[in-house]
């Protein structure tokens, strides 16, 4: 979304990261950038026997494929262990690192290529520059393999292939027509942000996001084609006209954002390599210390993915055991069950962790989730969101149902339509409806 007539932010960005705490209502907030959602099962081991040993014990997953941990006391074990796990590699960039990519890049034959190995080159070139410390720890970056899952999800700066070739750069959400070669995607992300940072120096003023900005993505984009020099002329524009710029082309149309992979991922009948993904749901996106142990046990190939959905995807695992694999999660507390009215349902932190919080949202959604699980009736795929105040804090991106806490009830907003709920089994009934669009 563009704000127009956007004329500042009083404040700068104070997003929480490994080192800059966040003092939360139950006890410190800090949250860990894992840079295209990637862990290794090492790293999620020392996440939660960090997240047990100084705080609730519980991981969070956000909308960004990060991590974070609540319930944090004074001192810098936490941070420190980090380090040492690999998860805070540059100590004046740590918040900057937010970077998605598509989960499932790599593992299923889908997209136009695999944007794997863009991601270490991001995150390393990212950290090299010193003047890129200034963003916004809520600037975002987005790395698509050409499937279109990522794309629209409102990264300020973000790659998405057109051809095997070729990208589009599309800058807060919005495809200009800006296109550069693929193998110059990871230059021109790092260009949009220095640009954006050019942007807010040549108006004096302070913005979180590209799409703060009065004509933010059109002034981005204008400034990176004015770099003489960057960007080769692409195959089929005019050199003419390209060279030396990054190359226009027809907008495209992002496609709407899904609810992630969850079940079992296979690759095309063709290929050669018969091992299989499986997508888990996270309920509410907490897991357990137990929970990350397990998933780390499971993890065969040594590596996880978050996605932005917060959910996680167990890659190249072997056909034969998936299905054990699957059970041994379920028992655990895990979705793998596409069908699960667990999918697409988000919730803020509510109370405690948030004083300006009118309900425990979370253990709420768990008792309307549990009474519609047995009910059979599809329960619909249109996401729910929970939240505990009117700023509905982690609210996804596009067409939601709003489960809203109002002090003497909840009041469910779809599509500029409301209705008001008194207790938990009139919301939960509501929720169910909206999903089922009934």
């Amino acid at each position: 979304m563009v704000i127009a007539h956007f004329s500042g932010r009083s404040r700068l960005d104070a997003c929480p990261g490994a080192l800059q705490v966040h003092a939360a209502a139950d006890g410190g907030l800090a949250r860990v950038r894992v840079p295209g959602g990637r862990l290794t099962t090492s790293q999620l081991r020392e996440l939660a026997g960090a997240a047990s040993t100084y705080g609730s014990g519980v991981i969070e997953l956000t909308s960004r494929a990060n991590v974070q941990v609540r319930g944090l006391g004074e001192g810098g074990g936490f941070a420190a262990r980090m380090a040492a796990a690999g998860l805070l590699p540059s100590a004046t960039h740590e918040r900057i690192r937010n970077v998605l990519a598509s989960p499932l890049t790599g593992l299923d034959g889908g997209g136009i290529t695999d944007v794997g190995p863009l991601i270490s080159e991001l995150d390393r070139h990212l950290c090299a520059r010193p003047a890129l410390a200034a963003l916004p720890g809520r600037f975002m970056f987005a790395l698509d393999d050409g499937r279109g899952d990522v794309a629209g999800l409102g990264a300020d700066a973000t790659i998405l292939p057109t051809g095997p070739d070729e990208a589009a750069v599309v800058l807060a959400g919005v495809d200009g027509g800006l296109r550069v070669l693929l193998d110059a995607a990871v230059r021109a992300l790092l260009t949009a942000a220095e640009e954006f940072l050019a942007e807010l120096a040549a108006q004096q003023i302070t913005a979180w996001r590209i799409g703060e900005l009065e004509d933010g993505p059109a002034r981005v984009a204008a400034r990176m084609r004015a770099r003489s020099g960057e960007y080769p002329p692409l195959p089929g524009h005019d050199p003419a006209r390209a060279a030396g710029t990054a190359a226009s082309a027809a907008p495209l149309r992002l496609r709407p954002v899904g609810l992630g992979p969850v079940g079992v991922v296979e690759r095309p009948r063709a290929s050669a390599d018969r091992r299989v993904a499986l997508g888990v749901a996270v309920p509410l996106g907490r897991l357990t210390s137990a929970q990350a142990e397990l998933l780390a046990g499971l993890a065969s190939c040594g590596e996880l993915r978050l996605t932005p959905w917060r959910g996680m995807v167990l890659p190249r695992l072997d056909r034969k055991e998936v299905a054990g694999t699957a059970a041994r999660l379920a028992e655990a507390g895990l979705v793998t069950d596409p069908a699960s009215p667990w999918i697409g349902v988000t919730a803020c932190t509510g109370r405690p962790g948030c004083a300006k919080s009118l309900a425990d949202v979370r253990a709420d959604a768990t008792l309307a989730i549990t009474s519609v699980r047995n009910e059979p009736a599809d329960s619909g795929t249109l996401p729910v969101h929970w939240a505990g105040c009117e700023r509905r804090c982690g609210r996804p991106r596009g067409r939601v149902a709003d489960v809203v806490a109002t002090g003497d009830g909840y009041r469910l907003d779809l599509d500029g339509r409301s209705l008001a709920c008194a207790d938990i089994e009139e919301t939960a009934a509501a929720m169910t409806a909206a999903r089922g669009e009934l």
